[in-house]
């Protein structure tokens, strides 16, 4: 019985990653465990709150420590738009820290908002 149970526990294990690497094909993620420990806010919420800003498709997720702050950076494909929106969300509060332009350079800032 208990072999049964541990052989459909990794089918389901396996299935699950596999529908997981289905769900995002060619988006890359940077997301080290060490700063994961640190953020407050989960990557599932700060996606929620990037894409609430500017609806699209995720391209790519990193979480990072930059300018002495832990954000998520999320560039985002906008929906019937070229280019891409990049997105930084604090990763202690869940606020937008900015919003930039995929064309400008990323030390220039398209729009600056907290909200």
């Amino acid at each position: 019985m208990r072999l049964v149970s541990t052989l459909t526990l990794c089918a389901a294990l396996s299935f699950a990653a596999g529908l997981a690497a289905q769900e995002a094909p060619g988006q890359s993620r940077n997301v080290p465990d060490s700063l994961v420990a640190k953020a407050k806010v989960s990557e599932d919420s700060a996606r929620a709150v990037a894409l609430k800003r500017v609806p699209g498709t995720v391209q790519s997720t990193a979480l990072e420590q930059e300018r002495g702050r832990l954000m998520w950076d999320f560039k985002i494909q906008r929906n019937g738009r070229k280019g891409t929106t990049e997105v930084e969300v604090n990763a202690n509060s869940g606020k937008v820290i900015a919003v930039q332009s995929g064309t400008r350079a990323k030390s220039k800032t398209a729009t600056h908002r907290s909200s």
